[in-house]
């Protein structure tokens, strides 16, 4: 991918080593799932780099980035710039918790990665209802971050993590699996898969029910 002489986009472009570890195991989940053409909508997409290497990856995908900061969707739109894909749209404004009041469009699927754990409960309610809204029957959403399990303990690692992300913000903290599955469910989305990934995370993917 060529800068194209965007100085400016460059500036504005934010960079999160965990993204580029991360990138190439989630493509995987998404290479299994998704369709071969349609709107992808990211939600809280962060930094930009994410859209930026799936819409590089599948190039028969739209991909839709959003976020409710200012500065972060600079970043995604400084990222979009400089990489020149046709398939990569503008980043939108969308807070997940407002699910029933997301943009009118349809998707294919919904993404969204690394956002349920570091914003409160009510950011999964509305990630849930709004996936349902736009996403057809059939259409698939997927998750990606750190979990709690039932039964299965809890990596020390994502214990400390979780104890310092509720000093930041005690409505912050890591999710049990059976809860998000419980409110997709009541969204009419049904899990299809959990895989293992790097670093203690799981990808989750749920499929809407009637397709």
């Amino acid at each position: 991918m060529s800068d194209g002489g965007m100085n400016g986009a460059e500036d504005a472009r934010r960079h999160a080593p965990a993204a580029e570890r991360n990138r190439e195991p989630i493509l995987a989940v998404l290479r299994r799932h998704l369709p071969a053409e349609g709107l992808v909508l990211e939600v809280a997409s962060g930094t930009g780099q994410h859209a930026v290497h799936f819409a590089e990856a599948l190039p028969g995908l739209v991909f839709q980035p959003s976020d409710p900061d200012p500065s972060a969707r600079a970043s995604i739109d400084a990222w979009a710039a400089a990489s020149g894909l046709p398939n990569l749209r503008p980043a939108l404004e969308l807070d997940a918790s407002g699910g029933r009041n997301w943009p009118a469009l349809r998707a294919a699927a919904v993404l969204c990665i690394n956002m349920i754990h570091i914003s409160p409960w009510a950011a999964t309610l509305g990630l849930m209802a709004g996936a349902a809204r736009v996403l057809p029957p059939g259409g698939v959403l997927v998750l990606y971050g750190p979990y709690r399990r039932d039964g299965v303990e809890t990596a020390p690692s994502n214990e400390a993590f979780d104890r310092s992300l509720r000093l930041r913000d005690p409505a912050w903290g890591l999710r049990r699996l059976e809860d998000v599955t419980a409110e997709a469910e009541r969204q009419g989305l049904r899990r299809q898969e959990v895989a293992e990934m790097p670093a203690n995370n799981l990808c989750l993917v749920f499929r809407r029910e009637g397709g």
